[in-house]
């Protein structure tokens, strides 16, 4: 029962109900707690309703409530979040979008191919991968399974090799599971040493790296130790009502205190005093623990796509 969103009937002590019997109420929300005779929900709105099991009358499981954000084509979903991990260098192919970085990550050196190239998939296939030829780049592309699009590049012997989740959550749903440890996280706009020490590929690609980690309204948060050492770290980015997060690791012997919670937090606030309503993040399928944690603190995923590489 606990994790799920219930509706409880409780009794009113000391109030009179219109028949005449006992007053009773509803509470609708998600139990967290059933222990030591008493059953805990907390509503929508953050607040945790405690209801001695001498009051309960009825009780049962409710289907989670729809999310606006899974009436989103996916496509269109892709684009939304596209800015928030944006390349050194973009060009539009119409619907398209090419996007190269040094080699620096698949987000960054990959065609976003969603929606209509204004032509035909074979010729901008072509395209593609002439472009990213003169930029000595493999040629990568982000695709949607089972779309044309994923077709006419796999016409073209391009292959998959990852499939990744766009999870999305209300932001101010994640900042009320969170509760976060009251820990120091220091916050930054630009990767320093520190940060590098954690982090071997924005380290190795160096330049390339910066160019997209820093770029737009970002937000670098750290928890550090008395002498600098990053514990636990996460970037966060504004566009429009979204906030995307990424990045987010702890070192192994800190985990499960609570660190990298406390780094969400704070780029959540970041995002809401932005004005962000939404927050999303991007989750390799086979990261399956990563993908539980956010399950629990509100993400759902909203749809896959894959990664596909030019032979």
């Amino acid at each position: 029962m606990v994790g799920t969103r219930v509706v409880v009937r409780r009794l009113v002590r000391g109030e009179t109900g219109p028949s005449g019997g006992p007053a009773m109420t509803d509470v609708l929300g998600e139990c967290v707690a059933w222990a030591d005779g008493v059953v805990a929900v907390r509503r929508e709105n953050g607040d945790v309703v405690r209801i001695p099991l001498a009051d309960l009358v009825a009780g049962k499981p409710v289907p989670p409530r729809p999310s606006v954000h899974h009436r989103l084509d996916p496509g269109r979903a892709d684009r939304l979040a596209a800015p928030g991990w944006p390349a050194a260098e973009q060009e539009r192919l119409d619907d398209w979008l090419l996007r190269a970085s040094g080699g620096f990550s698949s987000r960054a050196n990959s065609v976003l191919a969603v929606g209509d190239p204004d032509r035909p998939l074979d010729d901008a296939v072509a395209h593609v991968e002439e472009w990213y030829a003169a930029r000595s780049l493999r040629p990568r592309a982000h695709v949607l399974p089972g779309s044309a699009q994923m077709h006419a590049f796999e016409d073209a012997a391009w292959a998959p090799y990852e499939t990744t989740s766009l999870m999305l959550a209300s932001l101010s749903r994640v900042v009320r599971r969170l509760e976060a440890p009251d820990v120091v996280v220091t916050e930054h706009r630009h990767l320093d040493d520190g940060w590098l020490a954690t982090d071997e590929r924005a380290a190795r690609f160096g330049g390339a790296a910066r160019a997209v980690m820093e770029a737009g309204e970002v937000t670098l948060a750290t928890v550090r130790d008395e002498e600098g050492r990053v514990l636990a770290r996460g970037r966060g980015t504004v566009h429009g009502d979204w906030c995307g997060v990424s990045g987010l690791w702890t070192r192994e012997d800190r985990r499960g205190q609570g660190l990298s919670r406390a780094v969400l937090a704070a780029l959540l606030e970041r995002g809401a005093e932005a004005g962000a309503t939404t927050a999303y993040l991007q989750v390799v399928e086979s990261n399956e623990t990563a993908r539980g944690l956010y399950e629990t603190l509100g993400w759902a995923e909203h749809h896959q796509y894959v990664y596909l590489a030019a032979p």
